[in-house]
């Protein structure tokens, strides 16, 4: 069996799954609102090749909240975000990834894993295919738990610009 990889398009908001040179799926993502960029505090989504470091949220429930990676006992709904309009949702599922690229995503000031850059889910009522984000790649819900259940720790993740 072929090996599986993600080609993340920030032009075209995009999240694709490969299995070899076979395209698996194709989702809607939303990428970050200051564009590309590899530099800590730029709010950029990092570009290049990275891997999936960490799968977090397993067996947890659709809407599940999470901060600071950990779930909160917290199930998303439009009241738990009237009382709080300032986060930033972490909904679902996580998959840190991690720069391959020392220099360019890796180490020092652009390491993507130390800048928490992640794949996760984001309320159903953001919109997919603008680019909104704080720097991570937003999915629907239902899209991150289907990739999540699809990809393995250690999956490369090529992001383009």
């Amino acid at each position: 069996m072929s090996e599986r990889r993600v080609r993340v398009s920030i032009s075209r908001q995009q999240l694709e799954l490969f299995e070899g040179d076979r395209l698996l799926q194709s989702y809607a993502v939303s990428t970050a609102r200051n564009g590309p960029g590899e530099q800590e505090g730029s709010g950029c989504t990092p570009r290049g090749r990275h891997c999936i470091r960490a799968k977090i949220g397993a067996g947890q429930p659709l809407n599940a909240v999470f901060r600071g990676r950990r779930f909160t006992g917290e199930i998303y709904s439009q009241m738990l975000a009237r009382t709080h309009p300032e986060r930033d949702w972490i909904l679902t599922r996580i998959l840190w990834l991690s720069g391959c690229e020392p220099g360019f995503n890796r180490l020092g000031m652009v390491d993507s894993m130390r800048r928490y850059i992640y794949i996760h889910g984001t309320p159903d009522t953001e919109p997919m295919g603008v680019a909104l984000s704080h720097g991570c790649i937003r999915m629907r819900n239902a899209d991150v738990l289907d990739l999540f259940e699809r990809v393995v720790t250690g999956t490369l993740v090529e992001i383009d610009p």
